[in-house]
């Protein structure tokens, strides 16, 4: 009889630090990063990759945390809004929605906020359409959208005048 593996150690590094755990196999790396490591920036909604809410950058590209499995991180980097900037240090995308008034309760704010950093590291001067097409994956119930394009405009703006770290 064959007995089924039910546990899997991974190696992952999350904003930058590295972590060693044994996790159970069907481990969302949502609730990894919320239950294991203590980041609950990351936001669970509607459990089924719809929402946008639980947006992590997984080796630099934007995924659904609430769709991947822990185990599926194992070896790479994970970016949760935690590691994007601190309220003392707000990264640019982050200073634009707070300016720009593109967040009212705040809870879909951390994915929109990685959808968009990935998505401007991809197209660092996007027209207000290809803005559309880029968060249409992200659902805000609270604001009427238009003040979230405008966040993202001032976020690729404030990103062309940030030196790049050397």
């Amino acid at each position: 009889m064959v007995e089924a593996v039910t546990t899997q150690k991974i190696d992952v590094t999350v904003n930058g630090v590295k972590y060693e755990r044994e996790v159970n196999v069907r481990t969302l790396l949502s609730d990894f990063i919320r239950q294991e490591l203590g980041l609950t920036g990351t936001h669970v909604g509607c459990e089924q990759g719809v929402c946008g809410a639980c947006t992590i950058l997984l080796d630099g590209e934007a995924v659904r945390s609430c769709l991947t499995l822990a185990v599926q991180a194992n070896g790479r980097s994970v970016t949760t809004i935690e590691g994007l900037g601190s309220p003392e240090q707000l990264h640019p995308i982050q200073e634009a929605f707070r300016e720009k008034h593109g967040l009212q309760c705040g809870f879909c704010t951390p994915g929109f906020v990685i959808t968009v950093s990935a998505y401007l590291a991809e197209n660092p001067n996007p027209s207000e359409h290809e803005i559309r097409e880029a968060i249409s994956g992200n659902i805000c119930r609270c604001t009427g959208y238009q003040n979230i394009v405008d966040s993202v405009i001032e976020a690729a703006q404030k990103m062309k005048t940030v030196e790049p770290a050397t």
